[in-house]
């Protein structure tokens, strides 16, 4: 009884509080420019690692009781394209929340996402542009109402996520213009990691934001569930008023605090060379403090804002930081920002796992112990985002692998390296020592667990990963940009080397670090780099749908008869065996076939993979006993490993013992988990 009753208190101090409920207010004035932090513009600015072509600068008052955000931003915006333009486009985020038939909302319905079929009448959002003013040195501000909502995508009227703003003049190649904008916002309660529970606040994606123009054009995709963002470089200069008693946390670094008469605080946060900023507030954090230091890489300050229950885990937050800084940075490149803002969400808030520049959000569990990965994993996949999303900027609504890929690839060998996290399913801890040598340390197997295995298989020929990521069949997103690219990441450093994987992926990072690359961008690193033409590869793992699958058809074996010179008295028959393995699947690559002989003695043969099947046939005194396609397991996209061996010696014990352990593993959990909350 007494366990019951500690763990419904701590589970009631886990809680936050409801949501606060009120309506939007009329908009109101801006803060002050007094009630901000003085920005010394005067100051020199650092050395531009980016075009810093989108710079922004923007003044936001949060109301608590109303979930609102009221807020006005001017825009300096340059032309890098090669074309003129007489428009612009603007990313309207929130009004993906705003009813039920916006584009993400029709989407995440047929994702299966829960959350978009429980949403409550005071969880929607929406941000609410009331002008849009074109801003001239030494002349009076020109009002752009010329402004529509458009659906490039799916032509849906209903979705408002995108806004375009027609200009009285172009604006050419190499031009820059001023921007301004009023706005006010409803904050969500939690949809796609942004938004309010209780007094915890969330913020990304919360600004009226520019889109990417190109050569080809605005780049300005609706908000769709399946993608994430993709925007210029440039310098930001945020001024959040808050009240007083609530912490904040932001991308970039606090400049100045002000505070205000009415009980509300001014943070000033300043940003060089970012994509896109977000911030958080709560009177509940917990900060602390702590140091990334490295013989040959700039050191970093790290801050954490935990939650209570959490208070012990902030040693490992840290760690697990410190893991991605380290390994990424001598792998690919240093990271160069100085400070790294490291975020706990609060219990069923929906904002854990995200990245941001030089700020992201973790994710852990009350009862966490040392022998899982919360939170270990999941910060070290987020802080991994500061290299592949935050520095090198891809597109992420049309080519998602070229972060979540090669990151989830990284994640999980920078996991691997740092012998701390050899993870282990199954502990003393719950088992007590029972019978060691079944419930032996079962660590994370990176070409398994942390490549999502069957999460690729799930969805291997679902979509080419060259389609838009935005066109992906609902669903099966993460199985392509995630799962498959690390996989054949993977294989590519089985098949190239590491070393030669490795200077590929620190020369694409040094090459479109702070700026937006291209698939082929990646492919023609990797050709360069490794002295190897791959694109036969990546045409089928990028290009194409097809599936790897290699597997033993058969093992025959057949004793000669005596015949000629070799029917001697007394000497050894000689047996034939053939060994047929088979191509299944439509793709294409090298394989090994290991084949085995009485005796022990083993040979190992290379096979292009082209054909649809290979015979190998041996004359020998031993018959083959066993055969295995890519016994090294070179190839870890073959869908189908079962078919990959071939005995002519059943071993059904083992593979009974096999299949109880696991099954008796798997009990003991269940049974010491459930034993807690009897």
């Amino acid at each position: 009884m007494a366990r019951r009753l500690m763990l419904v208190l701590l589970l009631a101090l886990a809680i936050p509080g409801a949501g606060l409920r009120g309506t939007l207010l009329p908009r109101q004035a801006a803060p002050p420019p007094d009630a901000a932090a003085p920005v010394d513009r005067s100051a020199p600015l650092p050395a531009a690692r980016s075009p810093r072509n989108a710079n922004y600068s923007i003044d936001v008052r949060l109301d608590p009781g109303a979930r609102a955000l009221i807020g006005h931003e001017d825009i300096t915006w340059r032309n890098t394209s090669a074309h003129p333009t007489s428009k612009l486009c603007f990313h309207l985020y929130y009004n993906a929340w705003k009813h039920a038939q916006t584009t993400w909302m029709r989407e995440a319905r047929l994702r299966g996402r829960s959350r978009a079929r429980s949403v409550r009448a005071g969880d929607w959002g929406w941000t609410s542009v009331t002008s849009v003013r074109l801003l001239r040195p030494n002349a009076e501000a020109v009002e752009l109402a010329d402004r529509r909502f458009a659906s490039p995508d799916d032509g849906n009227e209903a979705d408002e996520t995108v806004m375009e703003v027609l200009l009285p003049d172009v604006v050419p190649p190499g031009e820059s213009i001023r921007i301004g904008l009023d706005w006010n916002a409803r904050i969500p309660r939690t949809f796609s990691r942004t938004g309010a529970v209780g007094s915890y606040y969330f913020l990304a994606q919360w600004f009226p934001k520019l889109a990417v123009l190109e050569d080809a054009g605005w780049n300005c995709h609706q908000f769709h569930a399946g993608t994430e963002f993709y925007a210029d470089y440039g310098v930001y200069q945020v001024r959040m008023t808050v009240p007083s008693s609530w912490v904040v946390g932001a991308t970039g670094l606090e400049r100045g605090r002000t505070d205000n008469p009415d009980g509300t605080t001014t943070h000033a946060y300043h940003a060089d060379d970012v994509h896109d900023f977000a911030w958080t507030t709560s009177p509940d954090y917990l900060v602390r403090t702590a140091r990334f230091e490295h013989p040959t890489l700039p050191a970093v300050e790290m801050r954490l804002l935990l939650q209570p229950e959490h208070a012990g885990q902030a040693d490992r937050h840290f760690d697990a930081t410190r893991t991605a800084l380290r390994f990424y940075g001598e792998w690919f490149g240093a990271y160069p920002y100085g400070h790294l803002t490291v975020v706990d969400p609060a219990w069923q808030s929906g904002a854990g796992g995200m990245e941001y520049p030089t700020l992201f959000t973790a994710g852990t569990r009350w009862l966490a112990p040392r022998d899982v990965m919360d939170p270990e994993g999941v910060t070290i996949h987020e802080a991994g985002h500061q290299f592949w999303y935050a520095m090198v900027g891809n597109n992420e609504f049309e080519d998602a692998w070229l972060d979540e890929g090669l990151n989830t690839f990284s994640t999980g060998r920078a996991i691997e390296a740092n012998p701390a996290y050899r993870v282990n399913y199954q502990s003393s801890r719950y088992f007590g020592g029972f019978v060691p040598w079944v419930f032996r340390d079962i660590p994370v197997s990176r070409e398994v667990d942390e490549n999502g295995l069957s999460a690729y298989r799930a969805s291997a020929e679902s979509d080419a990963p060259s389609t838009p990521s935005f066109r992906y069949f609902p669903s099966t997103g993460g199985g392509l940009s995630y799962s498959k690219t690390a996989l054949w990441l993977h294989t590519l450093e089985r098949h190239l080397g590491w070393p030669a994987l490795q200077r590929a992926m620190s020369a694409f990072f040094e090459r479109w670090k702070f700026r937006h690359p291209k698939p082929q961008d990646f492919f023609d690193a990797v050709n360069e780099s490794s002295g190897r033409d791959m694109t036969w590869f990546f045409d089928q793992v990028h290009r194409s749908s097809t599936v790897f699958d290699y597997g033993v058809q058969s093992v025959m074996s057949e004793t000669l008869p005596p015949a000629g010179s070799r029917a001697t008295k007394g000497s050894a028959p000689v047996k034939r065996s053939t060994v047929v393995v088979r191509r299944y699947g439509e793709a294409v690559f090298p394989v090994e076939v290991l084949v085995t002989f009485e005796g022990g003695e083993t040979v190992r043969e290379a096979w292009d993979g082209k054909d649809r099947w290979k015979a190998f046939t041996y004359e020998r005194a031993m018959r083959v006993v066993s055969a295995v396609v890519d016994p090294d397991r070179v190839l870890l996209l073959d869908i189908d490993r079962t078919n990959n061996s071939f005995t002519t010696e059943p071993r059904s014990r083992e593979a009974a013992r096999k299949w109880m352990l696991k099954w008796m593993v798997w009990l003991q959990d269940a049974l010491a988990t459930s034993s807690f909350f009897i």
